[in-house]
């Protein structure tokens, strides 16, 4: 075995407001009553009781609650979670959902948290619960970017919720933000980019904005009415500004980046995010989330699952019969048994996310031969265009500076 952990997602939907270039499964909710919110955390601990068995044996390495905004959710009800989540996981345990358990220090529990005042006052309760690491998305520091953005607070809600979690006694805290949003300046950018730092978060993650199908902001952008450049050479030129001013000013102020987006203090990179880079088992809970099984003898390179991304649709799914019997599932659709050939592809461009970048040896073992051998042609043309760099004798792989500007362009070789 490989590895012998697994990392547990849970997916929240619920959002006081759906941000105009979100695609993730979420629903609008002003107000989270007491009776949807049990209703939820029940169906939650059901389909976990249904599908832990799938990952018996194996240690737990991550908890990251996600969504939506989990931190709607009461104190209550992420320790409930926590508390069965670790049950299910605990040598020789069964998962009795309701018993008591000393939650793990060493297991990193991430909580996803957006700037409130709702979500500030719940903070010591979220730590005692058992959360040990917050991820707060502030995505800028300036009122007209969030405002084009569409997000539901301002800038000073963000640095009132990044003083809270010190003030809480959070010792691990991640700032999103987000680059090349409309009408957003790398001048602009950049001072997001100096407050960030002033607030000395151990974890930085800088997202592009992208302009997703079926989102308001796809919309707005084929009606003409939402302000990015026309150019797609003048997109990239700006996007490239910004991630060249986001790796020299975070690395400047001791935040080495570890993968593409991210960027962290040493021992601060995220546990949970790098078990999907390492193609490791992932117990996806929730409205449309992902699992990847662990391998096993009829499926050596495990099995795929996705949810329901409809809340309706899932907790019909899960119902209330234990072990969801009588023929209903939350998952959508059949599951992905992955095959030599997807998993080969995705161990090259998912390894070359990080700035470790892709293990040859590692790689020989699993697909019985080195990266040359399945992808010699793809390899020749990046190395010589001066997008990869590969060690001599060794064959390992990692993107070059030019390279990690133009990802997207070196992983469609791979895909």
């Amino acid at each position: 075995m490989r590895d012998a952990s697994v990392g547990v997602y849970v997916h929240v939907p619920f959002c006081e407001r759906v941000c105009p270039y979100c695609d993730f499964a979420v629903v609008a909710a002003r107000s989270l009553g007491p009776v949807e919110e049990a209703r939820y955390v029940d169906a939650l601990l059901r389909e976990l009781e249904a599908r832990h068995a799938a990952f018996a044996g194996r240690s737990l390495a991550s908890l990251y609650f996600g969504g939506g905004t989990p931190s709607l959710l009461r104190p209550a009800s992420i320790a409930r979670i926590a508390g069965a989540v670790q049950r299910a996981f605990a040598p020789g345990e069964s998962p009795s959902m309701e018993a008591p358990i000393d939650m793990e220090a060493s297991i990193e529990i991430t909580l996803e948290v957006n700037p409130s005042t709702v979500e500030r006052e719940r903070l010591p309760g979220f730590l005692e619960a058992g959360v040990n690491r917050i991820s707060l998305g502030v995505q800028s520091f300036d009122d007209e970017v969030l405002r084009r953005l569409g997000r539901a607070h301002r800038a000073e809600e963000g640095r009132h919720t990044l003083l809270a979690c010190r003030n809480a006694g959070f010792e691990a805290v991640s700032i999103d933000l987000i680059f090349s949003a409309p009408a957003q300046t790398l001048a602009g950018f950049e001072r997001d980019l100096a407050e960030a730092v002033a607030f000395a978060p151990e974890h930085v993650s800088t997202y592009e904005l992208t302009v997703e199908p079926g989102t308001p902001f796809a919309t707005a952008a084929r009606r003409g009415q939402l302000a990015l450049p026309a150019d797609p050479d003048e997109r990239e030129c700006r996007a490239v500004s910004m991630i060249e001013a986001a790796e020299a000013r975070l690395g400047a102020a001791g935040l080495g980046r570890y993968e593409l987006s991210n960027y962290a203090r040493p021992g601060f990179e995220s546990v949970h995010n790098r078990r999907y880079w390492e193609r490791l088992p992932v117990l996806g809970l929730g409205v449309g989330a992902f699992s990847t099984d662990p391998p096993t003898p009829e499926t050596p390179f495990g099995v795929r699952r996705s949810n329901q991304r409809d809340l309706g649709s899932y907790l019909e799914g899960v119902g209330g019969v234990k072990g969801m019997g009588a023929g209903r599932s939350p998952e959508a659709g059949l599951p992905e048994v992955l095959d030599a050939r997807t998993s080969c592809c995705e161990a090259v461009f998912l390894a070359l996310r990080t700035a470790r970048g892709l293990d040859a040896r590692r790689f020989a073992e699993e697909f019985g031969g080195p990266p040359r051998r399945f992808h010699g042609e793809a390899i020749d043309e990046l190395v010589a265009g001066g997008l990869l760099a590969e060690t001599a004798g060794g064959g390992d792989l990692c993107l070059t500076p030019r390279g990690r500007l133009l990802s997207d362009s070196v992983f469609e070789r791979f895909v």
